[in-house]
């Protein structure tokens, strides 16, 4: 529509009126707008309390390593003894996560 046909039709004195079935079909949607459940609101509850709950087993483990420091260092003198293979360890286990790495790549590429 052109602005001069735009123009003529707004400055008719002809009340413009709509259709019969408008306000039907109005008030229909509503009524379906209205029926509808609301959307699902945040779990602001499982949020709060999860990050209480990680934080109270963050402070905790902090805590524990502290705590058995001489424990600890009792447990890993027998593990001392791979400290000569430590490079060889690292290049096996290197080689081992390539390989598992590249296996999976063509599964990872060519998903249906």
């Amino acid at each position: 529509m052109r602005p001069e046909e735009l123009d003529r039709v707004l400055s008719s004195e002809d009340l413009l009126e709509p259709s019969s079935d408008f306000t039907v079909d109005v008030m229909a949607r509503v009524r379906l707008q209205v029926a509808e459940p609301s959307p699902l609101s945040f779990p602001w509850f499982r949020v709060v309390t999860g990050l209480a709950a990680s934080c109270v087993m963050a402070v905790a483990g902090a805590i524990l390593l502290l705590r058995s420091g001489p424990a600890l260092t009792a447990t890993v003198a027998p593990l001392a003894e791979l400290a000569a293979v430590t490079p060889e360890l690292g290049y096996a286990t290197s080689a081992i996560l390539v390989s598992l790495a590249l296996a999976s790549l063509p599964r990872m590429l060519f998903r249906p």
